[in-house]
């Protein structure tokens, strides 16, 4: 073959990996095909298909990925290093192709292949990585960090299955394996070669080194693998490819030969199946000790190998066990990896032989915390005695941080025995535990909120005595979301009709849609805003009939309530309007009520029954209600079952309500209330979480607000809160719950709803009785505007022209301001 034949056919075969173009991408897909699928075109599936377009796409992402590693290693830089239980990162395909610029060069190239991007997109399962706004919160970040050149990496754990997928059987919810593996992932690049040993229960024994000095031993009773799976992360129209690294737990010696030729064939696998349990499945369900035990083994499997990775990386580059927190940052997203603080101890003391004060150092100066919650019941504590059986050595270590640290509390409040007993990170009371969210808090060198409203009560509640000793080392950084995922990805129309007003560059400062406020009353504008919205109500309108057989009418105010099932989000009060509108429109006809639909989406945690109740109510009334010949073309009620990313990507941009209805002081920030903004929902809300940032940039005018504030709710709740009275006082809200508790709405079983009414009258935790008058009168200021239709589009106009401050950009520009201390490292892809 002559050399310049040669030189072409590399030349090819170079851009059918990497070129851009619509042929590129055509010869990479049917090379892939080929030889990674091992099919031919005649007989693939619209999966092959798929798993080719992927590796198509991967290949183009994997020179970048080197270019950023490289960089990496060879530059004198620090790396934020973001520890998370949870990484809802979605579906991958559509938002690498969005991030790579090639999504209509993909279009063509598989047009020109006989297949449908669309059809190819729709097949991609949904990584089951995470589960709620922790998760989703968590892959934002990830993706503005890669987007504004950020050196970093994400750590956590590989899941085999995700918490479940939820069917609505008989209008319960039923919990369903997520099998989300099953069929392969084509993102996923495993790295057996890179593998760290986690130990577990057994014991401790002290000794004298050869220079006298005191060690201590961990002979453990068990130990597991972690290897590491990496799934690359690309930033927007940059090179920068950051890493997620998630472990995979193995048996350090999968089979044994001696069992097995013993006899014992079951005996002989049963160390691989009881290590392969620790990345088995997200979030076990807790309430048996056995899965609080495989809890928190999940926690501190994914954190020791974490920090055992950095620790190589140092080592690689070269540098001194000393300059730790110069080069990693580690950031611990909730409570979740708050062991960090005794195992990075453990590694420096114990391992790295250093001494305790200089160890103490580094830990304090590596490590930052992201508080997540108030809930008393959400701040993470373990029993002494599970914690001790199982990681004893971390437990002598957590001892003497607190030893020390009380230490310093006794001298500095002398005889202030109440202060000690408060901040110990030992709850002494009753059962002793411990209190993961102090050892974070002692541990870390900064502490931060996800809300200015959830930071200040941060401080003042939960750990005001730590606030009071360390006022500097607390901080707010309200959360963000990516525009990327949310707007560009998930709302094209709107995309294009931004892109055509205020130019490109939003996509990456989302500041810049504050130039649609000049836009605000321009009647022509205002009129492709309401096609892009009906048009996404369309689509959303066509997906529920697929999935739920309920037609609804994409002209009616779309009023959504889509996030995790829980009292405190109160997806019951909710519920009460409903029946209150019901029972309104039955005895008035001419009610002037604007047409509704109502879409509910959430999962309730397994053995949460109160949740789950919450579920089976949402789906009784919306049976009773869907069924009403009186009601067609004026009310629906409908549950989408399993929200996830995917179904979330039709449901936000469709929206016209945003239901942000927690009580008071309960939400720390929320992120669905954000995405809802950005595409052009109104808030009705109260004054919790990030819902006062929300009305206070969309302006007061722009969000319906109602109910108690949180000194509101305290104050209540201080004087003796009787429920009971608020249902005597009120006619409609009484019928509404008589109807509940009459079996109405349960196919005549009273029953079924006698613990959620009787919750409601004599408790009533989350005053969801408190707000409901204030909250039924707000309404109906919701439908008097809906029916104004020029005020209604002008004010979804104002709230996506000022959600930029809610772009995860922005908070991630914050944190590498004001706690990483990191800046921008940008990455030339040699492309010679």
């Amino acid at each position: 073959m002559a050399a310049d034949t040669i030189d072409s056919a590399t030349r090819n075969g170079d851009l059918a990996r990497s070129g851009l173009n619509a042929d590129a991408l055509r010869r990479g897909v049917l090379d892939n095909l080929t030889c990674l699928q091992a099919r031919s075109p005649a007989i693939a599936t619209p999966h092959d298909w798929y798993m080719a377009l992927a590796y198509s796409v991967r290949d183009r992402m994997l020179a970048r990925w080197e270019a950023t590693i490289q960089t990496y290693v060879a530059s004198e830089l620090r790396v934020a290093c973001y520890l998370s239980a949870e990484f809802l990162i979605g579906p991958q395909l559509g938002n690498n192709l969005v991030n790579l610029g090639i999504e209509a060069n993909a279009r063509a190239a598989m047009q020109a292949l006989g297949q449908d991007l669309d059809a190819l997109l729709a097949i991609e399962e949904e990584p089951g990585l995470g589960n709620g706004g922790l998760g989703r919160l968590a892959a934002c970040y990830l993706d503005s960090l890669a987007t504004l050149e950020i050196p970093s990496v994400g750590y956590g754990i590989r899941y085999e299955f995700g918490i479940f997928d939820q069917q609505i059987r008989d209008g319960c919810q039923v919990e369903v394996t997520d099998k989300w593996l099953q069929k392969g992932n084509p993102w996923e690049i495993v790295r057996p070669n890179v593998a760290y040993y986690v130990a577990f229960g057994g014991q401790t024994q002290c000794a004298t080194d050869a220079e006298g000095r005191l060690r201590v031993q961990w002979t453990p009773a068990r130990m597991v693998k972690g290897v590491a799976c990496d799934t690359p992360m690309l930033g927007y129209r940059v090179n920068t490819c950051n890493t997620l690294r998630l472990w995979k737990s193995e048996a350090v010696e999968s089979f044994d030969l001696q069992d097995f030729n013993a006899g014992d064939y079951y005996e002989a696998v049963q160390e691989k199946v009881i290590s392969e349990t620790l990345s088995k499945v997200l979030y076990p369900n807790d309430e048996p000790e056995a899965g609080k035990r495989l809890r928190l083994a999940q926690q501190y499997f994914f954190v020791s190998c974490s920090l055992q990775d950095m620790l190589r990386l140092l080592d690689l580059k070269g540098e001194p066990i000393a300059r730790f927190a110069d080069m990693f940052t580690v950031q611990l997203n909730d409570t979740h990896p708050s062991i960090a603080v005794a195992e990075l101890m453990r590694l420096l003391v114990d391992v790295r032989l250093l001494p305790w004060d200089e160890a103490w150092e580094i830990t304090r100066n590596a490590l930052s915390y992201t508080n997540h919650t108030l809930l008393p019941e959400a701040l993470e504590t373990w029993g002494l005695p599970l914690f001790r059986s199982l990681l004893p050595r971390p437990l002598e270590i957590i001892y003497e941080i607190n030893r020390r640290f009380l230490e310093e509390i006794r001298q500095r409040y002398p005889g202030d025995d109440a202060s000690v007993a408060r901040m110990s990170m030992i709850d002494e009371t009753g059962d002793k535990k411990l209190r993961m969210a102090h050892l974070s808090t002692v541990g870390c060198r900064a502490v931060n909120g996800v809300a200015e409203l959830h930071s200040a009560l941060l401080k003042e509640t939960v750990l005001r005595d730590f606030a009071q000793l360390w006022p500097e080392r607390f901080h707010n950084v309200t959360n963000g979301v990516t525009p990327r995922r949310f707007m560009l990805l998930s709302n094209p129309g709107l995309a294009r009709l931004l892109d055509e007003t205020v130019g490109d560059g939003w996509v990456t400062d989302l500041t810049r849609l504050r130039k649609l406020d000049a836009y605000a009353d321009d009647p022509a504008f205002l009129e492709k805003w309401r096609a892009v919205k009906r048009a996404n109500k369309q689509l959303l309108s066509e997906r529920i009939r697929d999935v739920t057989n309920i037609v609804v009418n994409p002209d009616a105010l779309f009023d959504i309530q889509v996030k995790r099932i829980h009292e405190y989000k109160r997806q019951h009060l909710n519920a009460l309007y409903i029946i209150t509108l019901y029972q309104r429109l039955r005895r008035n006809a001419d009610q002037g009520a604007a047409p509704r639909c109502f879409i509910f989406g959430g999962k309730a945690a397994p053995g949460y029954a109160m949740a789950k109740l919450m579920i089976r109510l949402i789906t009784g009334i919306a049976e009773v209600v869907n069924n009403d010949p009186a009601m067609e073309g004026r009310l629906k009620v409908v549950f989408f079952p399993d929200f996830n990313v995917k179904n979330a990507q039709f449901i936000y941009p469709a929206a016209d309500l945003s239901e942000q209805i927690s009580t008071a002081g309960k939400e720390a920030s929320g992120t669905g209330n954000m995405k809802f903004m950005m595409n052009g929902a109104i808030t009705i809300g109260t004054l919790d979480g990030a819902n006062v940032e929300i009305r206070e940039e969309a302006g007061d005018e722009n969000f319906f607000l109602f109910g108690l504030t949180a000194e509101q709710v305290e104050h209540v709740t201080h004087d003796g809160y009787r429920p009971a009275q608020y249902a005597d006082n009120n006619a409609e809200l009484r019928e509404t719950l008589n109807l509940i508790a009459d079996g109405y709405f349960s196919r005549g079983d009273k029953q079924v709803f006698r613990p959620l009414v009787e919750n409601l009258l004599q408790s009533d935790p989350f005053l969801v009785l408190a707000d409901y008058t204030d909250y039924v009168t707000c309404q109906e200021r919701v439908s008097a505007a809906w029916q104004d239709p020029a005020r209604w589009t002008r004010m979804s106009v104002l709230n996506t022209a000022r959600s930029g401050k809610f772009s995860s950009d922005r908070a991630i520009s914050e944190y590498c301001e004001r706690i990483w201390k990191i800046s921008p490292v940008r990455i030339d892809l040699d492309r010679s």
